[in-house]
């Protein structure tokens, strides 16, 4: 950052730390709260908020050690599609080899998590926010990997949490982290530096909800039609 290397986002520090976001316990906690598992979705969705506070602890501290802080309201830039898409496809085939899912089943969640990406592109480019986004490419995922998984008798999270992990919000968790601690420090609280943490909080958090949503109700609608079929035929 001090060679002007990095973006004022400082990407070169964040992006090294999104790959430890532990969102598939995020998503398989929400599914348990659906499913009124309360226990195990409280204990996973505890876990990754630990692991989500070490992760921002340690980023924090060391930029902090070198003077350098995380901008809290630094906007981005735009991405064309044809590059979005790229990128995303890299990502859902490095998540899908983290997760062990078998190469024959790479091809899944690759295509369909570049469709994902795809249609929160095109989403977000119409004006719509980035919950919206995250939620119309989280429904389609849902609609077109649980048959799959069903059929191929593989679990729905190999396939369908490779597609869509890696929007996972947490660029703005580590902001929000960011501009609390700029906040508690005292000295630079200001009105914007406030409204900013803020933003990057209920961002996130709807972000995650639209997610969870997005994946959650067509998996449970398209499970309960097929134990209906299956219950009329026997």
């Amino acid at each position: 950052m001090r060679y002007e290397l990095s973006s004022s986002l400082r990407l070169v520090a964040v992006c090294p730390c999104m790959i430890l976001v532990p969102g598939p316990h995020v998503l398989n906690g929400m599914t348990d709260l659906a499913a009124a598992r309360v226990h195990l979705g409280a204990s996973r969705l505890i876990y990754a908020g630990l692991v989500i506070l070490a992760i921002s602890a340690g980023l924090l501290l060391g930029l902090g050690l070198l003077q350098v802080s995380l901008p809290v309201g630094e906007p981005g830039r735009a991405v064309p599609l044809w590059l979005d898409m790229i990128a995303a496809g890299v990502a859902v085939a490095a998540y899908s080899i983290f997760f062990s899912t078998p190469l024959r089943m790479l091809a899944w969640p690759i295509a369909v998590g570049m469709l994902a990406h795809a249609l929160r592109w095109w989403t977000l480019a119409v004006g719509f926010g980035a919950a919206t986004g995250a939620f119309v490419a989280c429904l389609v995922v849902g609609l077109v990997l649980t048959p799959v998984a069903r059929r191929s008798h593989m679990p729905f999270a190999a396939i369908g949490f490779a597609s869509v992990v890696s929007m996972m919000p947490g660029v703005f968790l580590f902001r929000m982290a960011s501009g609390l601690l700029q906040l508690a420090d005292g000295s630079h609280a200001t009105l914007e530096l406030m409204s900013a943490t803020i933003a990057d909080g209920m961002t996130a958090i709807t972000i995650i909800l639209a997610m969870s949503f997005g994946l959650i109700v067509p998996k449970t609608a398209i499970d309960r039609l097929r134990e209906r079929a299956t219950q009329a035929k026997s």
